[in-house]
């Protein structure tokens, strides 16, 4: 009988354990959500006693997470249409074609890299307070400050140099007879851009749409820093801290997990569908110069 080397062993131990502390809590968190409140109060490892499905209608109603999951979808959505049309373009423009320019904008975004974005959103709060000064004083009304439409352009902003680093080093590989091809056939640069590398680079771009997709859908410090209103627009993760400090001080426990679970459950359900997708992408491909 064939025996496993140790060395394996002791790396599937460490892959088990790593799963078990992963899927237990999140587990933990589904079963919670469907617990009536008196029952966690006993153990809080003890089964349901039946699903209760009214958690997810307070939640959902009361609690006001459904209009906050309608503005993340709506800041989430614009906010990779934005990344995606001007990260393609430059992305294939950077990393296919030689201009004077070219190696001091690859430096620039690739400085972009090791900025953290949370150093930065105290001046960016701090300008669009100015701007929304500057345009009260003309008799216009604010527009930079609690809107999702003005977050979404900076998460898209503040996304553009790891994204556009990933595509470059993503097209690099992608043989230039294919554009030659295209070109003798009468096709335009932009052209030859939509119909023949960006299918190519699908894998690519899915695996660029998962990572801003979760990176914008549980973004909290921008969020809760530019929607300033108390009583206007919020995005889920805001939504939801609002949502756990009201339910700790009621004791209304299982409405909270039950906004735990709609937070967790699109981006579950996303990486799902796209995980062999998402490892091919980040698997293919290298900057090169």
């Amino acid at each position: 009988m064939h025996k496993l080397p140790l060395k394996k062993i002791l790396i599937y131990l460490i892959l088990g354990l790593l799963a078990i502390s992963i899927i237990v809590p999140v587990g933990w968190v589904f079963v919670a959500s469907i617990k009536q409140n008196n029952e966690f109060y006993g153990s809080p490892w003890k089964l349901p006693e039946s699903f209760y499905f009214q958690n997810f209608v307070d939640a959902w109603g009361s609690a006001h997470m459904g209009e906050y999951m309608l503005n993340s979808v709506i800041v989430t959505v614009v906010a990779l249409a934005i990344l995606l049309v001007v990260a393609l373009p430059a992305a294939y423009c950077l990393s296919r074609f030689k201009f004077r320019l070219r190696k001091i904008l690859n430096v620039l975004f690739m400085a972009g890299l090791f900025i953290n974005v949370n150093y930065i959103v105290v001046p960016i709060f701090l300008m669009f307070i100015d701007g929304d000064k500057a345009l009260k004083s003309i008799g216009l009304s604010p527009v930079f400050l609690n809107n999702i439409y003005v977050l979404a352009l900076v998460y898209a902003a503040t996304a553009l140099p790891f994204t556009i680093y990933l595509l470059s080093g993503y097209f690099v590989t992608i043989p230039r007879t294919y554009e030659e091809a295209a070109y003798i056939d009468g096709s335009g640069y932009l052209k030859t851009m939509v119909k023949v590398i960006l299918p190519m680079a699908r894998p690519s771009i899915i695996t660029v749409i998962l990572f801003n997709f979760l990176s914008f859908w549980n973004e909290y410090i921008i969020a809760i820093t530019l929607l300033t209103d108390p009583k206007g627009a919020k995005t889920l993760p805001v939504g939801l801290m609002n949502l756990m400090k009201a339910q700790n001080a009621a004791a209304q426990y299982g409405r909270m997990y039950a906004g735990l679970v709609l937070v967790m459950l699109p981006t579950l359900i996303l990486y799902i569908i796209v995980q062999k997708k998402l490892t091919q992408g980040m698997t293919l491909g290298g900057l090169k110069e």
